[in-house]
């Protein structure tokens, strides 16, 4: 069931799902190319604490997991993958697939975790995600 939101709302979460931002998704959805970056912030902010906004993208999310038919489970094991190869490589080349999932994850909002509040209204954290690429040593 699609959740009732103004065209403005609606163009929010289909910015917000496209790019991953909130204050470029208000940008794009509100005109708002006059307003200062803190209101920008400020209103997209509001916006993405709105629980009919959480819900749409929340619909949103589960769509293009649906349809991409890719799970928790799936990245896991891409990731895995990808850090098996990363250590067996010569050459750092492995990366770039780590990063490809890492991008998948964010997309589907996987990026993030629920570090407290209600269930209806979770405060959401990014996870940060580094990789480095040791050296063989040299003989």
């Amino acid at each position: 069931m699609k959740t009732k939101l103004t065209l403005k709302q609606e163009a929010f979460c289909q910015a917000y799902i496209e790019t991953g931002n909130a204050s470029e998704a208000y940008r794009r959805a509100y005109g708002a190319k006059n307003q200062k970056p803190e209101t920008v912030n400020r209103n997209a902010f509001n916006l993405t604490q709105n629980s009919k906004i959480l819900a749409r993208l929340a619909e949103l999310k589960a769509e293009h997991a649906k349809r991409h038919n890719l799970t928790v489970d799936d990245l896991l094991t891409e990731l895995e993958e990808a850090r098996q190869a990363a250590l067996k490589a010569s050459t750092p080349q492995a990366s770039a697939a780590v990063a490809g999932t890492m991008g998948k994850a964010r997309l589907l909002g996987y990026d993030k975790q629920i570090i407290a509040g209600d269930p209806d209204k979770p405060i959401l954290q990014n996870i940060t995600v580094s990789f480095v690429v040791a050296q063989k040593p040299q003989s």
